[in-house]
C-alpha cells in the first residue's frame, strides 16, 4: 500500500514534524545538561554546611529533563521512519509513546507550576542556615565553614547578604562579602535572596518555554498521525 494526494503530503509533513521533535529532542538534552554543569548552580549546589548538601530539587529536575530528552530523540526516530515506512504498527506505537510522553509533560508543568518556587527558597533557607552560624560571635569551626558558604554564595552570585542585615553582619561584610571594583558599585550590594530567586526564575521560564514548543508539536503530531494511519489503512493495494 501507498498513500498519494494530499495524504502522501500528510506523510511529509509528519516526517518534517518528527525530525522537528527530533531535534527538540536534543535541544532539551542540550539545555538539561547545560543547568546540570551551569557554573552558577553547580557552585551552589555542591555546597556542603554541617553535614548537610545544599538542596538537591534542581538537580532531580534536571536529571528529568535530561531523560525526557533522551525518549524524545527515540520516539521522534520511531515517527520519521514509521512515517516513510508507512508502517501502521510503527505509527501506532509512535502515537502511543506521544500520548504518554503529552500526559507526562502536562503533569510535569502542573508540578513545576505548584512548586516552582520550591528550588529558590530551599536555597534561601540554605543560606540563611549559614549566614545565621556566620554571625556566632564565638569562633569555631562551624562559624567558619558558615563562612565560606557565605563567601560561595556571594562571589558566585554577586550579591551580599539578605537585604535586611543587622549590626552584627555589617561588622563582619567586609570579610564576607566580594570587594567592590567601583566605588558605587550597585551589584555587591543587592539582597542574595532577590538573586536566588531571579537565578531560578529566568531557568524556569527558559525551560517553560520549551515545553510550550514541544506541546504545540506534539499535538500536531498526534492529528497528523492519526490522519495517516487511516489513509495509509484506505489506500488500495497494488
Amino acid at each position: 500500500m501507498a498513500v498519494t494526494g494530499c495524504s502522501q503530503c500528510i506523510k511529509y509533513m509528519l516526517f518534517f514534524l518528527n525530525f522537528i521533535f527530533w531535534l527538540a529532542g536534543g535541544v532539551i538534552l542540550g539545555v538539561a545538561l547545560w543547568l546540570r554543569h551551569d557554573s552558577q548552580t553547580s557552585s551552589l549546589l555542591m555546597l556542603q554546611f554541617e553535614g548537610n548538601q545544599a538542596p538537591g530539587t534542581f538537580h532531580i529536575s534536571v536529571y528529568v529533563l535530561i531523560a525526557i530528552g533522551a525518549v524524545m530523540m527515540f520516539v521522534g526516530f520511531l515517527g520519521c521512519y514509521g512515517a516513510i515506512q508507512e508502517s501502521q504498527c510503527l505509527l501506532g506505537t509512535f502515537f502511543t509513546c506521544l500520548v504518554i510522553l503529552f500526559a507526562c509533560e502536562v503533569a510535569a508543568g502542573i508540578w513545576g507550576f505548584i512548586n516552582r518556587d520550591t528550588i529558590s527558597t530551599e536555597l534561601i533557607n540554605f543560606y540563611d542556615a549559614a549566614y545565621i552560624k556566620a554571625l556566632d560571635p564565638v569562633d569555631t569551626p562551624s562559624r567558619q565553614a558558615a563562612s565560606k558558604v557565605l563567601e560561595v554564595f556571594h562571589d558566585t552570585l554577586e550579591c551580599c547578604g539578605k537585604g535586611d542585615d543587622n549590626q552584627l553582619f555589617t561588622a563582619v561584610q567586609s570579610s564576607l562579602c566580594p570587594k567592590k571594583t567601583i566605588p558605587a558599585d550597585p551589584l555587591i550590594s543587592q539582597s542574595c535572596h532577590t538573586k536566588l530567586r531571579d537565578l531560578f526564575t529566568e531557568k524556569l521560564h527558559v525551560i517553560g518555554l520549551a515545553a510550550l514548543v514541544i506541546a504545540v508539536i506534539m499535538v500536531f503530531e498526534m492529528i497528523f498521525t492519526m490522519v495517516l494511519c487511516c489513509a495509509i489503512r484506505n489506500a488500495p493495494a497494488y
